[in-house]
This record gives C-alpha cells, structure tokens and sequence, in this order.
C-alpha cells in the first residue's frame, strides 16, 4: 500500500539531504533561456549514454546547426550521424538510436514534433515518450522536466541511484524506473518542477564527489548522518 504524501519517512530525509547539499555545493537553478524545446532535450538524452553532459550538448547543437531542423536529421544516412556523433562514447549505438528514435517520432505524429504531450498529463506523456526507441525513464523525466514543459518528473541518472541505493531510500538493486516510482510519491510535497530539477542536479554532484561508484567518501561525506551506508561505517 502507498503511503500517502508526506507521511513516509525518507520524505523528512530527502528534505535534509537537500538542505546539506545547498548548503555544500550552493544552489544550482536552472535559467529560463536553459530549458530547450522538448526534441533537443529527447536528442540529447537519446545520444547521452555513457557521455559527459557538455559532449551530448554540444553535439545536439551541432546536429540541429548542421541539418537546420531535425527532420533533416532524421533523414541523414547513418553513417554520417556517427561520424558527427563521434565524441560520444557509443557514436555507432547513438547514431542508430538517434535515427529510430526521431523516424518513429515522425511516423506517429506526421512531423517532428512533441507539442502533443503539453496537453497530456506528465505520467502519459512519459508512458507515450517511453514507447520510442531509445527512451527509458531517464530520457522521458528528463523532457518533461527540463524542458520547456517544465513538469514535475524527477530525472535520475546513474549517480542519483547509486546515492538513493546507499542511503538506503530505494532497493538496493531497484533500476531507474523502479528508483522513481520509489521516490516520487515521497518527496516532499512542496517541492516544485524546479526543485526537483536543482535536487536531481544536486544528488548528481553528490555521486561525482563524495559518493563515488567506486573508493566512496564517506567519511568525509556530508550526508553521513543520513544515510544508511554512512551510519554503518565505523567512527
């Protein structure tokens, strides 16, 4: 049975972890002139894998700088789409993605646009967004978050689970879909779409520099006192 918002204990932790990580780390908010239109930011997330965020960024820009709009991507041969993708970490698994992924945006829609999910509510449009090649649970949080739809879905990536697993906030070995059916009934019900952009941004930053996927820091880490992991380790 779900616990109704609120009521659920890591609802307080979740609060007090983010209160020590603005504290550390100071506020990261994203500027309006950040949030892209909704295709850029599936493209990004689409080529993502395994990449550094400024790689996938840049090379988004430059497929849309290059092409002039994204049904000229979609049409590109693929070997020319891993070429321009080839600061990547997959080039090869990223041009293929990418291709399907935009090809089936057009074959639903009739062109290469995603207006049709602002009308939606957030958890049909991930559900529609998730039925694409290439598009998990990252990748459609991700559209309806950061993007101009500017929605209440938290985007979790590999380093945001690993710190929710540790603190002992998700199962152990829940993936990213299950980590946020976990973990959205239970933040804190004050929490805007931006909130949970800056906590996403900010647990990220966490994993980066204290919560490491390997040699962790956790004596030095700031939400020790909080953390299932942490609290374990001897003083």
């Amino acid at each position: 049975m779900q616990l109704p918002l609120g009521d659920d204990p890591r609802t307080e932790t979740l609060r007090a972890l983010h209160a020590s990580l603005i504290a550390r780390f100071g506020r990261i908010v994203r500027p309006p002139e950040k949030r892209r239109e909704p295709v850029w930011v599936l493209v990004q997330g689409v080529i993502g894998a395994r990449s550094k965020t400024a790689v996938s960024n840049a090379s988004t820009d430059f497929l849309l700088e290059h092409y002039g709009s994204w049904d000229a991507v979609a049409k590109a041969p693929l070997e020319e789409l891993t070429a321009h993708l080839a600061r990547q970490t997959f080039p090869e698994q990223s041009a293929r993605r990418l291709k399907d992924c935009l090809l089936a945006i057009a074959e639903k829609r009739g062109k290469l646009d995603l207006s049709l999910l602002g009308d939606m509510p957030t958890a049909a449009a991930m559900e529609w967004l998730e039925t694409l090649p290439g598009v998990a649970r990252k990748n459609s949080a991700g559209v309806m978050n950061t993007s101009t739809f500017d929605r209440s879905a938290l985007v979790i990536d590999g380093h945001h689970r690993r710190v929710m697993q540790r603190m002992g906030l998700v199962p152990a070995r829940a993936d990213t879909t299950r980590a946020y059916d976990e973990l959205m009934p239970v933040l804190p019900p004050e929490w805007s779409a931006q909130d949970m952009d800056e906590h996403h941004l900010l647990v990220k930053k966490l994993g980066q520099t204290y919560c490491r996927p390997s040699r962790p820091d956790c004596t030095a880490c700031l939400a020790r006192g909080i953390c299932q992991t942490g609290r374990g380790l001897s003083p």
